[in-house]
């Protein structure tokens, strides 16, 4: 009896405890059907036939100064060398070239105006353009570029009626949707790559400054970069910019500029020939991990530093403060917060919206120029006729050999026949004071360009422990 009652309550607790469950099922017999029959065949040529007379090559030349890859550039102008070898000593090993690039463009007026990656006529001397495969050759005029988005606008002048691509909505995408992507891949010609939209609004990849990219699956390779994304009925939704790759080939992971960002640059850059984008001052990081515990919110811009002499610093901003809305739109993480500043004009008046020491607060705030920055502190970029800077770092240091105590900002190139270079300057050289402004980061640079815009300047710098004045405009 004792056994029989074991056995009824364990059949009972299995059934009390048991878990279930309740799988969602699709049809079990779906419908195959057939894409084409004997007399058909599934194509897309004729909704991207007309995109093709739209895409250009792009051929970028440029003269660069090449040295003996045994003797560091830096070595050229040390004193000590000098004193021994003579002042044409670096200027006799020196060698001129050409340097040439392929890239693509799409045309997107009827007047000739081509947009392309900022990167594919990066200090062109000469741009040169053919359409599809028409060996008919264009000599292109920059209309302007920006570095932080990677964006340029060039111009051709031509006799034939040119065909601009019709534009598309890249707010209306969707992850699945068929894309093609049109280029000029290592200087073939005109090709078409198919794939789908893998991701959207991708703004952590470190690109570019300014992030909102389409990921995409088709194949982006070398000579890609400044073509067209179009969807399946061809029409433009993004410029193909980037892959990811450890070898160098495509490995599926390519991301375009979403159209809505290009409209917005291309019109800026045709207007005014560049981009002015709001300055607020602040070093920014996501809200994150351990960081979120101190916060009421959960999504915002963590302020980490603030810049002297920056609106952030004029107006109340605290290391600490969590920007969560600006003039009422959420700002979700860094990127947010980011791109939403630059969307705004110097001297525009915003509302901040922050969370400071558990307590909300709103801040109005005038936003400052970041024009002069841009030029200052973007790699891609050059100020005062020429000149490339950076940070002094302990990499640098050992590079150009500088003093471990010294201050100030590092010329770490200066542009081929540039009025920097007829000016005297050369790679190495510390700059210490504008001016009367004196030079200890980047901040500083930018007070003395705004103070001396469009003057004369006294520029000076440290060369090896001497202090040696450059006058330039």
């Amino acid at each position: 009896m004792k056994k029989k009652l074991l056995i009824i309550s364990t059949i009972i607790a299995t059934q009390l405890f048991a878990k279930t469950i309740d799988f969602e099922m699709m049809d079990k017999n779906p419908v195959r059907v057939t894409p084409n029959s004997t007399s058909e065949i599934l194509s897309f040529n004729s909704s991207i036939k007309n995109s093709l007379n739209s895409i250009v090559n792009i051929s970028a030349k440029k003269h660069v100064d090449s040295s003996l890859d045994t003797l560091p550039l830096q070595m050229f102008n040390d004193p000590f060398f000098k004193r021994f070898f003579g002042d044409q000593f670096g200027n006799q090993l020196k060698q001129n070239r050409v340097q040439r690039s392929l890239g693509s463009g799409v045309i997107v007026s009827k007047d000739g105006y081509i947009v392309t990656n900022n990167h594919v006529i990066e200090n062109a001397e000469e741009i040169t353009v053919t359409i599809g495969d028409d060996n008919t050759e264009y000599n292109a005029k920059l209309i302007g570029k920006d570095a932080d988005s990677d964006i340029a606008v060039i111009k051709i002048e031509s006799e034939v009626a040119l065909s601009p691509i019709k534009l598309g909505d890249s707010n209306s995408l969707l992850v699945g949707d068929v894309i093609f992507a049109i280029g000029n891949p290592f200087g073939i010609g005109s090709t078409v790559t198919q794939g789908i939209i893998s991701a959207l609004n991708k703004n952590k990849v470190g690109i570019n400054r300014y992030e909102n990219y389409i990921q995409t699956d088709a194949s982006i390779n070398p000579g890609n970069s400044g073509g067209a994304l179009v969807d399946s009925r061809g029409a433009l939704i993004g410029i193909n910019t980037a892959i990811i790759s450890k070898s160098g080939g495509n490995n599926g992971i390519g991301f375009a500029i979403p159209v809505a960002m290009i409209k917005d640059v291309v019109e800026k850059l045709v207007a005014d020939g560049k981009i002015t984008r709001g300055y607020l001052g602040v070093a920014i990081a996501d809200l994150e991990n351990e960081l979120s515990k101190v916060y009421k919110r959960k999504e915002g811009a963590l302020v980490l530093d603030i810049s002297a002499e920056t609106p952030a610093a004029k107006y109340g901003l605290k290391r600490g403060d969590l920007i969560y809305a600006i003039n009422g739109k959420v700002i979700k993480d860094r990127s947010s917060l980011q791109n939403t500043i630059a969307s705004f004009k110097p001297d525009e008046k915003i509302k901040l919206d922050i969370e400071r020491d558990g307590k909300d607060m709103s801040l109005n705030i005038v936003l400052g120029d970041r024009t002069s920055l841009v030029q200052i502190q973007s790699d891609n970029n050059t100020f005062l006729g020429g000149l490339k800077l950076s940070q002094i770092d302990a990499e640098t240091q050992k590079q150009f050999r500088l003093s471990s105590d010294i201050t100030g900002i590092l010329i770490s190139d200066v542009e081929p026949k540039s009025k920097a270079e007829k000016a005297g300057f050369q790679a190495g050289d510390v700059i210490i004071q504008i001016e009367d402004v004196e030079i200890k980061n980047f901040t500083n640079v930018e007070t003395a360009l705004k103070r001396y815009n469009n003057k004369y300047k006294r520029v000076y710098v440290n060369r090896y422990g001497q202090t040696i004045m450059f006058v330039i405009q």
